[in-house]
């Protein structure tokens, strides 16, 4: 602002000045006419006896040269010493200029002259006009002074309106630093204040206000995790707990202790399970869920799956099937063992949770390769469907039968990781069926 009110000053001072020597320079060529005609129309010389024909207006004054410089006439003080020096002369009398020099009458105070030729009766003369510039001064001097008092005013003033509309303007952000210093953790679901003017600072409250909202649902949903690990980390620890109890009282005998180790393996195994399943959705909620992506053939990942699982389903009576579909050469861009592991979890919930054989199988449609299980057992309750992907979600049959309800969840995980979808649903000949939909060019073409 300070910038702004001197260039402006400097451009109405300099606009002023020019003005004034407009004025000023009129009126020289103004009386230089005068005079002109005066002497042009004379009859007798260019004076009559005892006066001349040069009148003093105001501050005004006029002389007549020759055109080697003596004064032939001039205004009363003037009729001696020529204005002109012979320079001067020399140029004036081949065309008309200003110039600034010393008053003549007030000294220490400048005048502006004009200098102009003039023909008359046949004789080459030069007409010289002049006025004082003290006014002129003056007035510039004025109008700096007025300049120099009003500038730092109306700077003080812009300054003092500028702070008071820009504490204005942020008093919102203000108000949205202190309360953002007073929410805590134990109370994220506090919103910062968003007033009701639709500018730069509501949006940027609103936008902050979202991300809070992201950051209360992502702390709501690790709390919830956190409890659901600890009740389910909790069952088969007092299990365990209990187990190495009873063996420990030394009144059971071999065949209990064996079946109380047998159990206490049991247990060792679900822990384990379940904190491989845990640190699987750790890295996932983290973005780090690591892809070593390969060509997989799909025949082979089948045959796989149903040879590590053969002799525990044989064991339990039924059979385990793999379905030939679809061309054996069938190829995806994945990483096999995390296949593998989705894999083996629809398995594993197939032979705990259903009946009859389990059948594998793949699909192929539009460029994308569906991995399916199936059983032959009553199916997923239909409330089921809807929420079985979610995190330790188990169908009400299946509470009672083990389980961390944490394998279709790392399914899907692991179908998102390789840009695809998990989808779950009863099939239509009976039975419960959960898919793994892939694209064929693998996560980067997805």
């Amino acid at each position: 602002m300070a910038v702004v009110l001197a260039l402006i000053g400097i451009l109405l001072y300099l606009q002023f000045r020019a003005h004034l020597d407009d004025t000023l320079n009129q009126g020289l060529r103004s009386r230089a006419g005068d005079v002109s005609a005066l002497i042009q129309r004379g009859d007798s010389g260019l004076a009559a006896p005892g006066r001349s024909v040069l009148v003093e207006r105001g501050e005004s004054f006029a002389q007549i040269l020759d055109a080697r410089g003596n004064v032939l006439d001039g205004s009363p003080k003037l009729k001696a010493d020529p204005l002109l020096t012979p320079k001067l002369v020399e140029r004036a009398t081949r065309r008309t200029f200003i110039f600034t020099r010393p008053n003549p009458f007030e000294l220490g105070e400048p005048a502006r002259l004009l200098a102009t030729p003039v023909t008359a009766r046949g004789q080459r003369l030069i007409v010289v006009v002049g006025a004082g510039a003290d006014d002129r001064n003056s007035q510039l001097a004025s109008l700096a002074l007025l300049l120099a008092i009003s500038g730092p005013i109306a700077l003080l003033l812009a300054s003092l309106a500028g702070y008071g509309v820009a504490s204005g303007a942020l008093r919102p952000v203000e108000a949205m630093r202190r309360k953002a210093d007073e929410i805590t953790e134990e109370d994220p679901g506090e919103r910062l204040p968003v007033g009701t003017a639709d500018d730069e600072i509501a949006r940027l409250g609103t936008t902050l206000n979202g991300m809070l909202a992201r950051l209360e649902r992502a702390v709501d949903r690790e709390r919830a995790f956190v409890a659901d690990a600890s009740h389910e980390l909790r069952i088969p620890l007092a299990i365990l707990k209990t187990e190495i109890e009873l063996a420990l009282r030394g009144e059971r005998t071999a065949e209990e202790l064996r079946d109380a180790l047998h159990s206490a393996s049991e247990e060792t195994d679900r822990l384990a399970e379940l904190a491989e399943a845990l640190l699987v959705i750790a890295r996932v909620d983290g973005g780090k869920l690591p892809l070593a992506t390969t060509d997989v053939d799909v025949a082979e990942l089948l045959d796989a799956v149903s040879v590590r699982f053969d002799a525990r389903v044989r064991a339990s009576g039924r059979r385990l099937v793999v379905d030939d579909g679809e061309p054996s050469q069938t190829h995806l861009t994945a990483d096999p063992r995390r296949l593998e592991q989705a894999l083996d979890n629809l398995v594993e919930n197939a032979l705990h949770h259903g009946n009859g054989s389990i059948h594998l199988g793949t699909t192929v449609h539009d460029g994308r390769i569906e991995l399916h299980v199936r059983d032959e057992g009553p199916g997923f309750p239909p409330e089921f469907i809807a929420k079985a992907f979610e995190r330790f979600t188990r169908a009400d049959s299946a509470r009672t039968r083990g389980g961390s309800g944490l394998g279709l969840s790392i399914v899907q995980m692991i179908a998102h990781a390789h840009g695809g979808q998990a989808r779950a649903a009863n099939d239509p000949d009976g039975g419960a069926r959960v898919s793994i939909e892939l694209p064929a060019g693998g996560p980067g073409g997805a």
